[in-house]
Protein backbone atom coordinates (compact mmCIF):
# COMPACT_ATOMS: atom_id res chain seq x y z
CA UNK A 1 0.00 0.00 0.00
CA UNK A 2 1.12 3.38 -0.93
CA UNK A 3 -0.31 6.72 -0.22
CA UNK A 4 -0.47 9.17 -3.19
CA UNK A 5 -0.69 12.92 -3.25
CA UNK A 6 -4.22 12.68 -3.13
CA UNK A 7 -4.30 11.05 -0.06
CA UNK A 8 -1.61 12.98 1.94
CA UNK A 9 -2.73 16.72 0.12
CA UNK A 10 -6.05 15.46 1.08
CA UNK A 11 -5.22 15.03 4.96
CA UNK A 12 -3.29 18.40 4.97
CA UNK A 13 -5.80 20.74 3.47
CA UNK A 14 -8.03 19.27 5.95
CA UNK A 15 -5.78 20.02 9.20
CA UNK A 16 -5.03 23.28 7.49
CA UNK A 17 -9.07 24.38 7.34
CA UNK A 18 -9.01 22.70 11.05
CA UNK A 19 -6.74 25.16 12.25
CA UNK A 20 -7.70 28.15 10.07
CA UNK A 21 -11.90 27.21 10.83
CA UNK A 22 -14.30 30.11 11.27
CA UNK A 23 -18.13 30.69 10.01
CA UNK A 24 -16.37 31.94 6.72
CA UNK A 25 -15.54 29.99 3.92
CA UNK A 26 -11.94 29.93 3.22
CA UNK A 27 -10.98 30.75 -0.54
CA UNK A 28 -8.79 27.53 -2.20
CA UNK A 29 -6.21 29.78 -3.00
CA UNK A 30 -5.06 30.48 0.42
CA UNK A 31 -4.88 26.73 1.23
CA UNK A 32 -3.06 26.41 -1.75
CA UNK A 33 -0.49 29.12 -0.50
CA UNK A 34 0.14 28.01 3.13
CA UNK A 35 0.74 24.37 2.12
CA UNK A 36 2.43 25.17 -1.22
CA UNK A 37 0.13 22.85 -3.18
CA UNK A 38 -1.20 23.61 -6.81
CA UNK A 39 -4.53 24.82 -6.58
CA UNK A 40 -5.62 23.01 -9.65
CA UNK A 41 -4.52 19.81 -7.95
CA UNK A 42 -6.45 20.89 -5.03
CA UNK A 43 -9.39 21.57 -7.00
CA UNK A 44 -10.19 17.94 -7.67
CA UNK A 45 -9.22 16.58 -3.97
CA UNK A 46 -11.46 19.50 -2.37
CA UNK A 47 -14.87 18.45 -5.00
CA UNK A 48 -14.24 14.88 -3.84
CA UNK A 49 -14.58 15.98 -0.18
CA UNK A 50 -17.31 18.25 -0.56
CA UNK A 51 -19.26 15.18 -3.10
CA UNK A 52 -18.57 12.81 -0.07
CA UNK A 53 -20.14 15.36 2.73
CA UNK A 54 -16.75 16.31 4.56
CA UNK A 55 -16.82 20.39 3.34
CA UNK A 56 -18.99 22.28 1.86
CA UNK A 57 -18.25 24.49 -0.89
CA UNK A 58 -19.79 28.12 -1.61
CA UNK A 59 -18.97 29.75 -5.51
CA UNK A 60 -18.26 33.40 -6.41
CA UNK A 61 -17.59 36.16 -4.11
CA UNK A 62 -16.84 35.30 -0.71
CA UNK A 63 -17.05 31.58 -1.45
CA UNK A 64 -14.46 28.69 -0.63
CA UNK A 65 -14.91 25.67 1.36
CA UNK A 66 -15.36 25.25 5.01
CA UNK A 67 -15.60 22.14 7.18
CA UNK A 68 -19.46 20.61 8.46
CA UNK A 69 -18.27 18.82 11.04
CA UNK A 70 -16.00 18.96 13.80
CA UNK A 71 -12.30 17.66 12.79
CA UNK A 72 -12.80 14.72 15.52
CA UNK A 73 -15.24 13.17 13.17
CA UNK A 74 -12.81 12.96 10.18
CA UNK A 75 -11.15 10.38 10.61
CA UNK A 76 -7.99 9.21 8.45
CA UNK A 77 -9.38 6.21 7.47
CA UNK A 78 -12.33 7.33 6.04
CA UNK A 79 -10.11 10.11 3.85
CA UNK A 80 -7.93 7.85 2.81
CA UNK A 81 -10.52 5.17 2.08
CA UNK A 82 -12.40 8.42 -0.08
CA UNK A 83 -9.34 9.57 -2.10
CA UNK A 84 -7.23 6.01 -2.61
CA UNK A 85 -10.24 3.96 -2.87
CA UNK A 86 -8.83 1.23 -1.49
CA UNK A 87 -6.53 0.37 1.43
CA UNK A 88 -6.44 -3.32 1.29
CA UNK A 89 -2.93 -4.83 1.05
CA UNK A 90 -4.20 -7.63 -1.57
CA UNK A 91 -6.71 -7.58 -4.45
CA UNK A 92 -8.98 -10.21 -2.93
CA UNK A 93 -9.41 -8.09 -0.11
CA UNK A 94 -10.51 -5.09 -1.88
CA UNK A 95 -14.66 -3.87 -1.78
CA UNK A 96 -16.59 -5.62 -4.86
CA UNK A 97 -13.23 -8.25 -5.67
CA UNK A 98 -14.36 -10.85 -7.39
CA UNK A 99 -14.09 -14.21 -5.29
CA UNK A 100 -10.63 -15.60 -5.83
CA UNK A 101 -10.91 -19.38 -6.86
CA UNK A 102 -8.31 -20.28 -4.60
CA UNK A 103 -9.81 -18.81 -1.19
CA UNK A 104 -10.71 -22.13 -0.14
CA UNK A 105 -7.21 -22.93 0.12
CA UNK A 106 -5.07 -20.08 0.71
CA UNK A 107 -2.62 -20.22 3.24
CA UNK A 108 -2.28 -16.68 3.30
CA UNK A 109 -5.46 -15.36 3.67
CA UNK A 110 -5.79 -15.19 7.43
CA UNK A 111 -2.27 -13.20 7.33
CA UNK A 112 -3.51 -10.51 4.86
CA UNK A 113 -6.78 -10.37 6.44
CA UNK A 114 -5.10 -10.03 10.04
CA UNK A 115 -3.22 -7.08 7.90
CA UNK A 116 -5.95 -5.47 6.60
CA UNK A 117 -7.76 -5.05 9.78
CA UNK A 118 -4.07 -3.45 11.58
CA UNK A 119 -4.21 -1.18 8.61
CA UNK A 120 -7.90 -0.10 9.10
CA UNK A 121 -8.22 -0.06 12.78
CA UNK A 122 -4.93 1.92 13.05
CA UNK A 123 -6.01 5.24 10.94
CA UNK A 124 -9.18 4.83 12.34
CA UNK A 125 -7.91 6.10 15.61
CA UNK A 126 -6.50 9.10 14.41
CA UNK A 127 -8.66 12.55 13.32
CA UNK A 128 -8.13 15.83 11.69
CA UNK A 129 -8.26 17.05 15.57
CA UNK A 130 -5.24 14.37 16.25
CA UNK A 131 -3.23 15.66 13.20
CA UNK A 132 -4.02 19.60 14.43
CA UNK A 133 -2.43 18.60 17.65
CA UNK A 134 1.14 20.75 17.83
CA UNK A 135 2.97 18.75 20.61
CA UNK A 136 3.04 15.48 18.46
CA UNK A 137 6.66 14.70 17.23
CA UNK A 138 7.36 15.62 13.83
CA UNK A 139 5.14 18.34 13.86
CA UNK A 140 7.28 20.01 11.72
CA UNK A 141 7.44 17.79 9.63
CA UNK A 142 6.31 18.73 5.55
CA UNK A 143 4.85 15.82 3.33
Amino acid sequence: MLISTKGRYALRVLTDMAEHQSDEYIPLKEIAQRQGISEKYLESIVKALVRSGMLDGLRGKGGGYRLNRSPDQLTVGAILRLTEGSLAPVACLEENAPPCQRMAECRTLPMWQGLDKVIADYLERFTIADLMRQDQPGDNYII
